[in-house]
């Protein structure tokens, strides 16, 4: 495209954006729609062509740009409403952005929740938790291959998307405007993850890299030994229950009944490999490997079978220096103050097996997927105490596993301009913590005790305590649906479909709090855990006679178990779906996309007593609901490279389980233990979008947008804190509002005419920029209901005019590069920004929690090289250049203190991958 065709199209664009009707008066209705334009008779294609020939700048690529990634919905394919050369973004009937393996190469991300926070308006919270637009992912929706995924982590309703390397996905779908072929908990957006299938030609790519950060690697770090595979993400059998405490949990006796054996049950806790914090001096290096293979075959005349399998494994160390602080009253002033030293040696295994049918215009697809995430941690706190004098030491060993297993099968089938597409699966995920252990040893800084200055846990709440805990959770998932799609003239296409969901939970957390009756002598307090609860000592514990000749006592051990009353949930989610839509294109250059789903779900939470049936508990929970849930996308083309987009829907979110399940849970990653409120009801929200989209060549394009949505019943996290413990629960707040704008711009530019060695690079600059504003909505006349309280003002849990939490102001991301275009070569800067957001609300007078991620600069150099005729190709990273640390606390304007704050280092990475 010549210069002057490219401001005369920019001043079109700038026209629009004040009058559009005035620029679509200046140009004749374009040659498109929905019955598809003949592509002699294409007029971009047609200009394309025409500027090639002339050799102008920017045409030799727009094949390239155009290029159809895999995606797989429901629904079939996405409606696509012109011409065949046109890329997703833009020909989609919905606001999607689309990574390919191209796009997510580029970021060098080395899984999907990484690559995903460069599209515009996402971010992560945590381990791999996507927010849309400020939105928590219990409004957002996650798919992989059209089909959904139970979550393994206990706060997640969808799956953490950290733990899905950039490997074995061959796009990833984001439709931030909703569709009614879409289940109804749409409320910031749908992310779509599409395996790879049916590959071009046979290959064999295995890869392996190392990495390590400032703060870590070479470093000194906590660990213990835990099992022999733990470095592979696996136990050996340590951490199996031993049989005395196994008899006791089958037996659903309480924990006092005389004929439960406590002093068996005692001495295999014990276990001086699960409970015995060790000191390395230098953490190794991260590793990583994996290999990918793939081959095809034609079946059947016109057919292909593809089949693609891809197995890999990482091991991460990461250190944290946390600076954790509690606040006596409003003005902030401390209570406690703590620094906690907490290493995390994270595996990540994968492994999946695809298979692709193609024949003709049909397309099969069977999945299968494992993926286990292993996390050690160890740590070590020291605590001051401001209002008793005392100093807390306290260590924690821990060992969390969490693994997907997940069958899925997909049919799009295609019989003249009748669409059949059909999907199935089955996913199971499970997360198991055995043996969390806590051991605090108190100081109390008394010069009139005679132990004053040593850390003693004399096994009792005024001065130490040893703490186990084992929680087990499984999840199993059925889905069906059945679309059919029917091109009814060249103006109406209509689709029917519906969906089945069946989802059910198991979750169990017993909890032991060990302790010393009578005169426990002080001394033993000084002995490290194994010896505190060695053999030996217990057995001590358990005869009178012995402590009699020894001069002690008389002393004893007990157990109690806090989590009696409710041991274990049982939860359940039943989905009946139905919808119907139309593409409608009534003139040339206009398309709609309405329709409307109908969902009616039962959810359910059954408390289960220590024989495993239901209790009684009031702590249930039982939701019935339907909804008819309506959606309008209206696309105007306005010119020939610019369009303009307008939609309305209503969609839903609904609790999560672990939202609704009265059962402490401790989060790894945030430091905080969690209560879920069986009083939480559905989200209900209604959503317009307006936005104008122009495009030029090479894939080039800039878009501007606003949003809005109203949310009744949102869900929000809240905070209380005590001894330096911060727990956290959730409540339904009255209403709020979210709005905003979002502006991208892609600029592709090809550099040949500054010379030879320029002749096939191009320069790449993704830039995009979201704004967003929110606000509670709170009235002295609301009401909040938070489990076991009774109905309480709603302005004690929630302020008037605060913002949601996790909802940045600002996000933006940056791309800057350079890329060959005839081979693999690529240096990409990545700039990323989010200003500050609430993580939880403040309660009893104290101010909201606030993140501030700040600004990170991060660098990617992929570089393709032939070695004795074999593709290798290197890369290298950078992250984190600025040196942003972690920053979690609380002000009120005139005090600050730190709720979860540390210092995170910048982080290189070095890999190679080699393809056969």
């Amino acid at each position: 495209m010549s210069t002057g065709k490219r401001l005369s199209a920019l001043l079109l664009f700038t026209t629009a954006l004040c009058a559009p009707g005035i620029a679509f008066a200046q140009d004749a209705a374009p040659d498109t729609g929905a019955e598809g334009v003949p592509p002699e008779e294409d007029a971009a294609t047609d200009a394309a062509l025409a500027d090639q020939a002339e050799g102008v700048e920017d045409t030799a690529q727009d094949e390239e740009a155009y290029e159809q990634p895999e995606v797989s919905v429901p629904g079939g394919a996405i409606v696509v409403t012109g011409r065949r050369r046109q890329d997703i973004t833009r020909a989609s009937t919905q606001v999607v952005s689309v990574l390919d393996t191209a796009a997510i190469a580029r970021t060098g991300e080395g899984d999907i929740a990484g690559a995903l926070t460069r599209v515009t308006g996402l971010s992560t919270v945590g381990n791999g938790l996507v927010y849309v637009r400020g939105l928590g992912d219990r409004y957002s929706l996650a798919l992989l291959n059209g089909l959904p995924l139970p979550s393994p982590e206990p706060l997640s309703r969808v799956v953490p998307l950290d733990i899905f390397p950039t490997s074995i996905v061959a796009s990833s779908l984001v439709q931030k405007t909703y569709s009614a072929n879409f289940p109804g908990e749409f409320g910031g957006g749908v992310i779509n993850l599409t395996t790879r299938a049916v590959p071009d030609e046979a290959f064999v790519k295995i890869s392996a890299g190392i990495s390590g950060d400032g703060e870590t690697t070479f470093g000194p770090g906590y660990t213990y030994f835990g099992s022999d595979y733990d470095w592979f993400g696996f136990d050996d059998g340590s951490r199996d229950v031993r049989p005395a405490l196994q008899s006791f949990l089958d037996s659903g006796l309480n924990i006092e009944d005389p004929d439960v054996d406590k002093q068996a049950i005692l001495k295999e806790l014990g276990d001086p490999n699960l409970v015995l914090l060790q000191k390395i001096s230098d953490l190794p290096v991260n590793f990583s490997g994996g290999i990918t293979a793939g081959t095809a075959f034609d079946v059947f005349g016109d057919g292909r079978l593809g089949v693609i399998a891809t197995a890999s494994i990482s091991n991460k160390w990461r250190n944290r220096y946390i600076t954790q602080q509690t606040a006596a009253s409003t003005d902030l002033s401390l209570d406690t103050d703590a620094r906690d030293f907490v290493t995390d040696n994270r595996v990540l295994v994968n492994a999946m097996l695809g298979f692709g049918l193609e024949v003709g215009e049909h397309r099969f697809r069977l999945t299968n997927l494992y993926i286990r995430d292993s996390l050690k941690q160890a740590s070590l706190e020291q605590s001051e105490d401001f209002q008793n004098g005392d100093t807390d030491l306290t260590q924690n060993t821990a060992w969390y596993e969490r693994q997907l297993i997940d069958t899925q099968f997909t049919g799009e089938m295609k019989f003249g301009d009748l669409s059949v597409d059909l999907r199935g699966g089955y996913a199971q995920t499970q997360r198991e913590a055995p043996y969390e252990w806590t051991f605090r040893y108190s100081r109390s800084n008394n010069a009139a005790d005679p132990y004053g200055d040593l850390f003693l846990n004399t096994l009792d709440p005024q001065r130490g305590g040893a703490i186990v805990a084992f929680s087990d959770l499984t999840e199993d998932l059925y889905y069906g649906g059945l679309d059919l799609s029917y091109q009814a003239t060249d103006w109406l296409g209509v689709t029917v479909g519906g969906a089945y969901t069946d989802t059910s939970r198991l979750s169990e957390r017993r909890e032991f709090d060990i302790r010393a009756t009578g005169a426990y002598p002080d001394v033993f307090g000084a002995f490290r855990p194994d010896a505190l609860l060695g053999g030996a000592l217990i057995d001590l514990g358990f005869d009178p006679s012995a402590q009699q000749a020894a001069g002690l006592g008389p002393f004893s051990y007990t157990i109690f178990d806090t989590t009696g009353s409710d041991p274990a949930f049982e939860a359940g989610l039943e989905i009946k779906a139905g919808y119907v839509k139309a593409q409608v294109a009534p003139i040339e250059g206009l398309s709609l996309d309405v329709g409307v789903r109908y969902e009616d779900a039962t959810q359910e939470v059954v408390p289960l007593g220590l024989d495993g049936n239901p209790s009684g508990s009031s702590n249930n929970t039982l939701l019935a609901n339907d909804y008819w849930l309506p959606a309008a996308t209206l696309t105007w083309e306005i010119a020939d490279s610019l369009q303009a987009r307008f939609n309305a829907s209503k969609t839903i979110a609904r609790p999560q389980f672990r939202e609704l399940i009265f059962q402490t849970y401790y989060d790894p990653e945030t430091n905080r233990r969690f209560n879920g409120n069986p009083l939480l009801v559905d989200s209900r929200l209604t959503n317009y979008e307006a936005r104008l989209e122009y495009y030029w060549g090479s894939g080039s394009r800039v878009s501007l947008a606003g949003f809005y949505k109203d949310i009744s019943k949102p869900i929000e996290v809240f905070s209380s804190f005590s001894d330096n413990e911060q727990a956290s629960g959730f409540a339904n707040a009255p209403a709020a509002q979210l709005y905003g704008t979002e502006f991208e711009m892609q600029w592709n530019k090809d550099l040949f005419d500054l010379g030879d060695w320029w002749e096939s690079k191009r320069f790449v600059a993704v830039l995009n920029y979201t704004y967003t504003q929110s606000k509670l909505k709170v009235t002295a006349n609301d009401t909040a209901f938070v489990f076991p309280s009774a109905p309480q003002p709603a302005t004690n849990y929630f302020r008037d005019g605060v913002p949601l939490t996790g909802q940045s102001d600002h996000l933006v991301n940056v791309q800057l590069g350079i890329e060959d275009l005839d081979k693999v070569s690529q240096a990409t800067f990545l700039v990323s920004y989010a200003s500050k957001r609430v993580t939880s609300r403040g309660t009893s007078g104290l101010p909201d929690i606030l993140e501030d991620p700040g600004l990170r600069l991060d660098f990617v150099y992929r570089q393709g090289v032939e070695l004795f005729g074999t593709d290798v190709e290197l890369k290298f990273e950078a992250r984190n250049l600025t040196g942003r640390d972690h920053f979690e606390y609380q002000d009120n304007g005139d005090n600050r203190i730190e709720i979860n704050s540390y210092d995170v280092g910048r982080s290189v990475s070095a890999s190679v991958s080699i393809e056969f």
